[in-house]
C-alpha cells in the first residue's frame, strides 16, 4: 500500500525551462521563494477570480509555509492552467490529470515583463528524474545561528513562518533560555536545522513487534542496516532519511553535522552514539518524512540488564523532535514491562503525537482478536492514566497478503480500513509539519518561561550569608512544595511544570546562589512573542487571497 505526501508535480523539460523563467520574474527579491505579495502580482495575470486563486494557493502551499518554492510554483501554474480550461479546483485534480496534457497557462502581460527583464535564473538545470528538484539558492537564515553578533535580524529577512520563528527564537526566547540555563535542565539550544528538518516518525515497541518491517512495508524496500528476525535484532537507534545514495553513517559523524537536527544527541555520550546510526537512501517518501527505528524495549529478565546509556532520556529527546510516535504491539506481546512503562512515561507532554498500533493482527482469528484488543486496552489504561480511550489501529503492516481463511471477509475488510486510516494519518504529517513546528515552539516557550520562574524563585529563597548549603539541600528535598509556591505566585498551570525527579537530579549538581534573579523584561518579551508576534506572523503568511 503506497503512501504519497501530496501531489508531486512533474512536467516536460520544455515547460520546466519556461517555469524557471517565470519563477525568476515572480520572485521579486531573489530569495528563491514566492511570498504572498509576489503571488498576488504574478497570479493576477492569469485573470482568474480571487476565489479560484485562493484555492490555487491553498492546494500549492500544502505545508502552510507561507511561501511557494519552485516545485510548489509549478504546481500552482498547472492548477491555473487546469482552472483556465474549466476544471474545478480540487485536492485530487493534479493526481487525476495527465501531466503531459497540461498546457502552459495564459498569463496576460507576462511576455512584456520577460522582454523588459533579462532573465538570470537562480537555478542550475536539474537532473530530471520524475520530480522537480532544482538547486535552490542558499538562504540567509542559515547564517543567523552561526553568527556571534547580537544584532537583531531584520524583518526583511523573514520570508516564511519558519524564518519568523527562527528570528523570534534568537531575539526573544534564546536570551531567556541562556540566562536561566534552560539548555542544561530541559533541552539543548535550537539550531537552524531543527527548524528546517523534515517531519519525523518514531516507532517504539518490544522486540519482534514489527517496527523495522513496518518501515520496510512503507518504503517497499530494505534500508541500509535493516535487520529483521524473531529475536532482538535492531540493537541501535536508526534514523532512516533521504540521501543521494544508499549508505550508513555512524552516530558520531551524524551528531556533529550542522545540517542535521541531531547535534543535541552528543549530550548522551559516546556509549549512545556507538548505538546510533543514520541510514540514507533515495526514496520519494523519505523526501517528506524521516523515520526513527528504535531498539526493542526489553521485558522479563532481559530488562534487568543495564543499558550503557540513558535509554529513556534518548526516547524523550526524540519524542520532542518527532511529529508522530507509533507504539507497536503484537497479539503475543501485550504485557507492558517496567522498562516499557518508563519509556511511555518519558513521552509525557507529547500525548497528542502518540498512535497505538496492534500489528500482526492476522496471526489470530476474529474471536481471538476481539479478546486481544480488550486485553490491550486494559493494559494501556493502566499505564497511560487517562480517562480517554486510546485510538488503536489494527492491521498487519508487512508485505504478506491477508489470510482471509483465518480472519474471514469481515476481518479482511477491517484490516484494510484500519491500515488506510493509519496511512492517511501518516500522509497528513508533511501537510501539518509547519503547524507542528509552531505548536512545539509555543510549548518550548511556555516551558522556558516556567523554568525561569522556578530558577529565580529558588535563587530568591537562598540566604545572603549563612546556611547556604543547608538551604540548598532543603530546597532540593522539598522541590514539590517549591513548585506549588511558584504556581500560586504566578498563577501558572500545574500541568506545565517539569518532572520533579528529573529537575531535582540536574539541580543537585548546581549552586543555586549562582542563578539569576527574575528579570521581568525577559519574561515580558516572551509574553509579547506569544501574545502578539506569533499571531502577527501567522497573519502575514496566511493565504494571501483570504
Amino acid at each position: 500500500m503506497e503512501i504519497v505526501a501530496g501531489p508531486i508535480s512533474s512536467c516536460s523539460k520544455e515547460h520546466q525551462k519556461v517555469y524557471q523563467q517565470w519563477f525568476s520574474v515572480a520572485d521579486s527579491d531573489g530569495d528563491a521563494r514566492i511570498t504572498g505579495n509576489d503571488a498576488i502580482k504574478f497570479f493576477a495575470m492569469s485573470e482568474l477570480s480571487r476565489s479560484d486563486l485562493k484555492q490555487v494557493w491553498a492546494l500549492a502551499d500544502t505545508k502552510r509555509q507561507g511561501y511557494l518554492g519552485f516545485k510548489e510554483f509549478v504546481t500552482a501554474m498547472q492548477l491555473i492552467s487546469l482552472a483556465q480550461a474549466g476544471h474545478e479546483l480540487t485536492s485530487d485534480l493534479l493526481s487525476n490529470a495527465v501531466i503531459e496534457d497540461i498546457q502552459l497557462p495564459v498569463m496576460v502581460g507576462l511576455d512584456v515583463l520577460l522582454a523588459k527583464k533579462k532573465i538570470v535564473t537562480a537555478y542550475v538545470e536539474p537532473e530530471f528524474n520524475g520530480s522537480l528538484s532544482p538547486q535552490r539558492q542558499s538562504l540567509p537564515t542559515s547564517n543567523w545561528f552561526g553568527s556571534k553578533s547580537s544584532k537583531k535580524v531584520p524583518l526583511t529577512a523573514v520570508t516564511s513562518i519558519i524564518d519568523g520563528l527562527k528570528r523570534l527564537y534568537l531575539e526573544k526566547l534564546k536570551p531567556l533560555e541562556n540566562t536561566y540555563r534552560f539548555h542544561d535542565f530541559v533541552s539543548p539550544p535550537m539550531t537552524s536545522s531543527d527548524f528546517d528538518a523534515k517531519p519525523m516518525v518514531m516507532l517504539l515497541g518490544q522486540y519482534s513487534t514489527g517496527k523495522t518491517t513496518f518501515i520496510k512495508h512503507l518504503l517497499k524496500c530494505d534500508y541500509p542496516g535493516a535487520h529483521i528476525g524473531p529475536e532482538p535484532t535492531t540493537d541501535r537507534f536508526v534514523v532512516v532519511m533521504s540521501g543521494p545514495d544508499e549508505r550508513s553513517i555512524p552516530g558520531n559523524t551524524v551528531a556533529v553535522q550542522a545540517d542535521m537536527p541531531f547535534t543535541g544527541l552528543t549530550n548522551f555520550g559516546g556509549a549512545f552514539l556507538s548505538k546510533f546510526q543514520c541510514s540514507q537512501l533515495p526514496h520519494p517518501l523519505l523526501e517528506h518524512i524521516t523515520f526513527v527505528d528504535t531498539p526493542g524495549v526489553l521485558s522479563g529478565e532481559k530488562q534487568r540488564t543495564q543499558r550503557s546509556y540513558d535509554f529513556t532520556g534518548v526516547i524523550s529527546w526524540f519524542a520532542a523532535k518527532c511529529d508522530m510516535i507509533l507504539l507497536l504491539f503484537d497479539p503475543h506481546k501485550l504485557d507492558i514491562s517496567d522498562e516499557f512503562k518508563r519509556v511511555i512515561a518519558s513521552l509525557h507532554g507529547h500525548d497528542d503525537k502518540i498512535r497505538v498500533v496492534l500489528n500482526k493482527a492476522n496471526q489470530v482469528d476474529t474471536q481471538q482478536l476481539m479478546r486481544v484488543y480488550g486485553a490491550l486496552m486494559w493494559s494501556l489504561g493502566k499505564v497511560l492514566n487517562t480517562p480517554e480511550v486510546s485510538r488503536v489501529y489494527i492491521g498487519s503492516f508487512n508485505d504478506k497478503p491477508i489470510n482471509e481463511e483465518a480472519v474471514g471477509p469481515v476481518g479482511r475488510d477491517l484490516f484494510e480500513k484500519e491500515q488506510n486510516d493509519l496511512l492517511n494519518d501518516l500522509k497528513d504529517i508533511p501537510k501539518k509539519a509547519c503547524d507542528r513546528r509552531i505548536n512545539e515552539f509555543i510549548k518550548r516557550a511556555r516551558a522556558a518561561k516556567i523554568h525561569a520562574y522556578i530558577i529565580s524563585h529558588l535563587k530568591k529563597e537562598m540566604p545572603s550569608m549563612i546556611g547556604k548549603s543547608k538551604t540548598q539541600q532543603r530546597l532540593i528535598d522539598n522541590l514539590e512544595d517549591e513548585y506549588v509556591k511558584v504556581q500560586r505566585e504566578f498563577h501558572l498551570p500545574a500541568g506545565d511544570f517539569p518532572c520533579v525527579e528529573q529537575f531535582r537530579e540536574v539541580l543537585s549538581s548546581y549552586s543555586i546562589e549562582k542563578f539569576e534573579k527574575l528579570k521581568p523584561k525577559m519574561i515580558q518579551a516572551v509574553d509579547d512573542m506569544l501574545g502578539y508576534d506569533i499571531p502577527e506572523l501567522l497573519k502575514n503568511f496566511r493565504n494571501p487571497y483570504e
